[in-house]
């Protein structure tokens, strides 16, 4: 088959459909108000004050539990203790897990 510059636009334009019916069909499966990882951003500096967890760091730990992490992948992820992580889980349960009321990230 010889690919000629209409056959291609017409390609891509099927392309891109494709592309659309799948970000639609993400978005009907993806749990609404879900946030992708990637937002929360562990690494970000705003999550920290000197060497402690900014209110920002403390979401992003409540976050993460939501999602079901464990305590290690949060004290990796954010760069503080097991002591810490563990202490962040129990005010996160304490808060009402999974059915807090999530605080905005600034």
């Amino acid at each position: 088959m010889q690919l000629t510059p209409q056959t291609t636009d017409n390609i891509l334009v099927l392309l891109g459909d494709v592309r659309a019916n799948l970000d639609r069909i993400e978005a009907m499966l993806r749990p609404a108000g879900a946030e992708a990882e990637e937002d929360l951003d562990p690494k970000n500096p705003l999550n920290k004050n000197g060497v402690n967890l900014s209110s920002r760091g403390i979401e992003v730990a409540y976050r993460m539990y939501d999602a079901g992490k464990t305590r290690y992948a949060v004290a990796e992820a954010l760069g503080i203790s097991y002591g810490s992580a563990t202490h962040r889980l129990h005010a996160w349960e304490k808060a009402g897990g999974k059915q807090r009321q999530k605080q905005p990230l600034e």
